[in-house]
């Protein structure tokens, strides 16, 4: 099995893990003056052809699949996971204890399982596509309503506060993929995916 990474610096692992994020964006990093597009399945795969270099870029994803939510073992701990008993006495030497880059995929868990691909520009996200993407709606602190919507992220929820989900999101993927990110609106590759528990099929 493999490994699925979202960003934990701005909550994106933690709103997978409650269900908030069923959406994630993946930059598709080919000239946009030098592509066409070809369906390949009706599943909604796609194969992106330079039109010059006869090379291509397929989706990371296939809809169907299956991967681990990668989070180290170090805040499994934190959250009660029971981790087997292995684990317990060479977890804190393991590369994978402060690193979910080396963690190994069957041991996490939770899974999700991709449900949908599709293609488009980052600016084309809709508003209840950014709430999809792990942005929220405040429901407390009333004296913010001009500004409802954040992400986590920042010292305080306000810290990250906009007027619409779009501009949340724009920030949010500038801070993810790098400043910058949103104005250029690059062509992304739109995974949607559903939560498993580790033992579900």
């Amino acid at each position: 099995m493999k490994k699925i990474m979202f960003n934990d610096s701005c909550g994106l692992t933690q709103a997978v893990l409650e269900g908030r994020k069923t959406m994630t964006r993946r930059l598709i990093n080919l000239c946009e003056n030098d592509l066409h597009f070809m369906k390949i399945s009706d599943r909604g795969e796609y194969l992106f052809c330079s039109k010059t270099a006869l090379d291509g870029a397929f989706p990371r994803y296939k809809v169907g699949e299956i991967f681990a939510v990668a989070q180290s073992y170090h805040a499994l701990n934190k959250s009660g996971y029971v981790a087997p008993e292995w684990l317990d006495h060479t977890c804190e030497s393991s590369a994978g204890y402060n690193n979910k880059m080396f963690v190994r995929a069957e041991l996490m868990p939770y899974r999700i399982k991709i449900t949908n691909i599709k293609i488009e520009r980052l600016q084309d996200i809709s508003n209840e596509d950014c709430l999809k993407e792990g942005i929220k709606e405040k429901s407390r602190f009333p004296h913010k309503k001009s500004c409802p919507f954040y992400f986590d992220g920042g010292k305080h929820e306000w810290d990250n506060s906009y007027k619409t989900p779009r501009q949340a999101f724009a920030a949010l993927i500038d801070k993810v993929c790098g400043r910058g990110t949103w104005n250029i609106n690059p062509y992304v590759f739109v995974y949607e995916f559903e939560l498993m528990k580790g033992g579900e099929q």
